[in-house]
């Protein structure tokens, strides 16, 4: 199996969609964790450790693969993430019609 499937096998155990933040992928180990862990799980315990085992291990190899990506700081990246107030200012500004007109002006 190719890093690509791993990951994506990973991802799929553990509920996430293709984007996700760090804060999702922790959230979501935890709400499986609690849901399928032996000691509070409602189902087979067998079936409880080995599910418990499984979303562990994904995790670890998500994980892995954070801990290493290279994330990018370029202008063109971090806009792709502006909230739609600031896309609308750097799109409009002052203008009297569009913009914020009676607002103050932005940076």
């Amino acid at each position: 199996m190719g890093k690509y499937e791993e990951i994506t096998k990973a991802r799929q155990i553990l509920e996430l969609y293709e984007f996700a933040t760090l804060k999702d992928i922790k959230t979501k180990y935890k709400e499986l964790l609690k849901e399928w862990h032996p000691d509070l799980c409602k189902e087979n315990e067998e079936i409880c450790k080995e599910k418990t085992i499984e979303i562990i291990n994904a995790f670890k190899t998500i994980m892995d693969y954070c801990e290493n990506y290279k994330f990018s700081f370029s202008k063109e990246e971090i806009e792709k993430y502006i909230s739609a107030d600031e896309f609308w200012w750097k799109r409009f500004g002052n203008d009297p019609i569009w913009g914020n007109y009676n607002d103050n002006e932005k940076d």
